[in-house]
Formats: C-alpha cells, sequence, structure tokens
C-alpha cells in the first residue's frame, strides 16, 4: 500500500473552525472502539498460527512444523488464517486494552458535552472487566491471565493454562482502572491477589543487584526477558498507587533496579540477556515497555531514583527507535518492518513524558501509513520495505491503537482541550531527519 501522505499540519486558520485534530482523532477513536465491538472484541492475533484447525489435525506434533506454520501465518504478506482455519479469539491482554480505552472514552467524552455517543463505554468496561475475571486462569496462587492460544517457543511450548506476567499485568491495570472509575471495588481486590502470582508462582528472587522474576511458569532457566520484569514491576507500581502498601514498592524498587543495572551503554536493553539469548535486540515497543514502567515509577513513586537510567532511555528511544517524522524503527539497526505496536507505544510514552506534539506526529504517521485506506478505524499490522502486510490483528492493531489514542486524548483534555501542540504549525514533510543505517 502507498503512504497516504501525512496529515496537513494543524494552522492557526484551522484552530478556529471545526473539525479540529482532536475531533477527528476522537472520530478515529470511536470507529476503532467500533470495529471491535462489531466482532464482539474477537480476532486473528499476533502468533495464533498454531490455532490452525488443520494443525491440530496432524497425525503427529512437531515443534519445527509448529514454527514453520505459526511464522507463516504472522509473516505472509497476506492473511492466510481462513485458508488454515485459525480460529478468532478473543486475547487476554487484548481486553484488558480495550477495556482500558472504553474506560477512557467514557472519560473523556463525559467532559465534552458535545460528543453524542453512539455506545455506553461504562458498560463496554464492565463487561470486559467482568470477562477478565471470568477468564483469569485458575489453579495458581493468585490472580492472572495468558494467551488464549498455543505458541511455539523455540525451547517450550505455551499452552493456554500457562500464565504470564505480560498478560496479567494488563490485566491488572484495567482491574485496578475499573474500580477506580466506579465499577465496583472487588476489582480492585480481585487484582491485588496478584502479587502472590507474581512472588510464588513467577519465583520472585532477590539477586546482586536486585530482584528477578520469570516471564511465565515454562521459561528457560539460562536467559531472562527484561521487558516482562519491567511490566511485572509495573504492576506493583499499580497496585501500589491503589492500596499503598509498602512492601510493594520495596519489590517493584528492587525489580527496577536490576533491569536498570542492565541498560546498555547506549541506552536501550536488549529483549533478553545474554543479548544473544533472542532474535530479537533493541527493539522498540520492549524498550518502550521498559521505559513507561520507569516513567510511571518516577510519578508515583520516586522522580529522581532512575533518573539518570530514563534520561538515557529516552534520549536512545527518540533518537534511534523514531524517525523526526513519527515512523518508527523495528530496532536500533533496522528500520523496517515498521510496526503499528511500535508506534502505539511511542505514543503512549511521549504522552506520559508530555510531549504531546511529537506523540502527535506518531499519530499522524500512523493514519496515514497503516490505516486501512477508505476505512477509517481499521489498522494493519506492518508496512515493509516492499510491501504491508495486509491483516488487522484485534490486539496488536485495534487494541494497542483504541488504547494509545484514548490516553493521548486524555491528556490532550487535561493540557486544556485543544490548546494543545496539536495546534502547533508543523511542517513534517521539510524536517531535517537523519535517515535511519537501514531505512
Amino acid at each position: 500500500m502507498q503512504s497516504q501522505g501525512l496529515p496537513e499540519p494543524t494552522t492557526q486558520a484551522e484552530t478556529d473552525d471545526r473539525p479540529r485534530a482532536v475531533d477527528h482523532y476522537l472520530s478515529v477513536l470511536d470507529s476503532t472502539l467500533a470495529y471491535a465491538r462489531r466482532r464482539d472484541y474477537s480476532g486473528p492475533d499476533y502468533g495464533d498460527g498454531m490455532s490452525s484447525q488443520l494443525l491440530q489435525a496432524a497425525p503427529v506434533e512437531n515443534r519445527f512444523v509448529n514454527l514453520v506454520v505459526q511464522e507463516l501465518v504472522k509473516r505472509t504478506p497476506v492473511n492466510i488464517r481462513p485458508l488454515l482455519r485459525v480460529e478468532d479469539r478473543r486475547n487476554y491482554k487484548g481486553t484488558a486494552l480495550f477495556t482500558m480505552a472504553n474506560l477512557n472514552f467514557d472519560t473523556y467524552t463525559s467532559a465534552n458535552e458535545e460528543v453524542e455517543r453512539r455506545f455506553d463505554p461504562r458498560a463496554e468496561a464492565d463487561h470486559l472487566a467482568q470477562w477478565l475475571v471470568n477468564e483469569s486462569l485458575e489453579g495458581y496462587s493468585g490472580f492472572c491471565g495468558g494467551h488464549r492460544h498455543e505458541i511455539q517457543h523455540f525451547h517450550t511450548k505455551g499452552v493456554p493454562s500457562d500464565p504470564d506476567i505480560v498478560s496479567t499485568a494488563y490485566g491488572v491495570k484495567a482491574l485496578v482502572q475499573a474500580t477506580e472509575h466506579g465499577l465496583g471495588n472487588e476489582y480492585a481486590e480481585i487484582a491485588r491477589t496478584a502479587v502472590d502470582f507474581l512472588i510464588e508462582e513467577l519465583n520472585y528472587r532477590e539477586v546482586d543487584e536486585g530482584a528477578k522474576i520469570d516471564y511465565h511458569l515454562n521459561h528457560p532457566d539460562d536467559s531472562y526477558t527484561l521487558n516482562s520484569a519491567a511490566l511485572g514491576a509495573g504492576m506493583l507500581i499499580d497496585l501500589y498507587e491503589h492500596f499503598g502498601d509498602e512492601d510493594l514498592r520495596e519489590r517493584a524498587t528492587k525489580i527496577l533496579d536490576h533491569v536498570a543495572a542492565n541498560q546498555t551503554d547506549i541506552g536501550g536493553w536488549p529483549y533478553r540477556i545474554p543479548a544473544d539469548a533472542s532474535h530479537l535486540s533493541m527493539d522498540s515497543h520492549h524498550n518502550g515497555f521498559i521505559i513507561e514502567v520507569f516513567q510511571r515509577y518516577r510519578d508515583v513513586i520516586d522522580a529522581g531514583r532512575y533518573s539518570d537510567t530514563l534520561e538515557e532511555a529516552l534520549e536512545f528511544y527518540r533518537e534511534e527507535l523514531f524517525e523526526l517524522d513519527g515512523a518508527p524503527n523495528f530496532d536500533e539497526s533496522n528500520a523496517y518492518p515498521r510496526d503499528i505496536h511500535a508506534s502505539t507505544q511511542g505514543i503512549l510514552v511521549f504522552t506520559r513524558e508530555g510531549d504531546l506534539e511529537f506523540a502527535d506526529r506518531i499519530l499522524r504517521w500512523v493514519l496515514a501509513n497503516l490505516q486501512v485506506e477508505g476505512e477509517e478505524g481499521r489498522f494493519y499490522y506492518r508496512q515493509y520495505r516492499h510491501h504491508m502486510k495486509r491483516v488487522t490483528l484485534m490486539r496488536w492493531c485495534q487494541g494497542w491503537m483504541s488504547y494509545a489514542m484514548s490516553e493521548f486524548l486524555l491528556a490532550c483534555q487535561a493540557a486544556g482541550g485543544q490548546e494543545t501542540a496539536l495546534d502547533s504549525e508543523i511542517d513534517v514533510e521539510h524536517l531535517e531527519s537523519t535517515p535511519h543505517p537501514n531505512a
């Protein structure tokens, strides 16, 4: 797909008229949520090739065959899931994202009497939050969640009953926000028990540089996943902010001490340590996860403890993982593929940093390059150098875009409604940019 061109920057003349940039973004958010509602928040997901009914019917199971099918589904330019009979499902983390996006939509539109709502976002959020509770995994020490399809890792296979800290952390975040939105204290109380899951099932242990936790129950012993550890600390920060338990703050600090100690000299983090334990390097959205958690620690607990870590990370993130026009780079060495999840995480990081102008650039890049032409609120997964991955993933595309846009709009509202950096004149076509080395 050819780029549709970046939207023209908002000029002062346009700020005196309607529709304005924020109005357009609200319309896109509304359409993104509508796309998900029409499909009951179910759809294709990243890495769901193992759900192929044809693969399930194979007379024998082989992990290399599993990997081939899974990666073929993931990487083929067109959507071959119908051919392989891959079942559409709700994703646990995706449902958490949609819960929070609906809550944010309710908050934003409740404060704007000019907006005519076509649905009840509060009721949607309550329904989704209850689903998160009902579909949490049983038989563990506390609240937890995981992917709802098998995933073939190189060493092990994740199964639907295998919980992980990433899915759990976003479930906790959504349930706490549901309580804070007035949907019932029971949501946060249930989420609070996830601490027991983190400590007991994910092997929380103190080490010389702080503390470590496992990503999931079957993680290999010869490597350690840094971004999932950071998200576990982020979960503890969310619960500490709501409940105030000092133990949560102390454990979050120790986990982040270890993550900070493994920051590289250029400011980013590899996916795993040792770095050669994963095919991923310092990719964009996983580094964004880590940065956002350090931002949360700064904003909720202590602004000084990780100030140098965060400053170096943000410099690396902006200079190496994004172009000046808002295009996301895949990692520190490769521009492509340009992934929508990298964009959404960038929107979240720069929104939290108060840099609404750069968050706006990223958002406009997505709308110009990854939004399906003629279908407002529907997004493609990845842009490669010579082709587009023409598939809309419910969590990876729709869930993350709805959540990121809703957080951005709330930040604009808090900054004074329309009087934000969105009203500045940005001539992105003439920005002096140093191209990514492999652009």
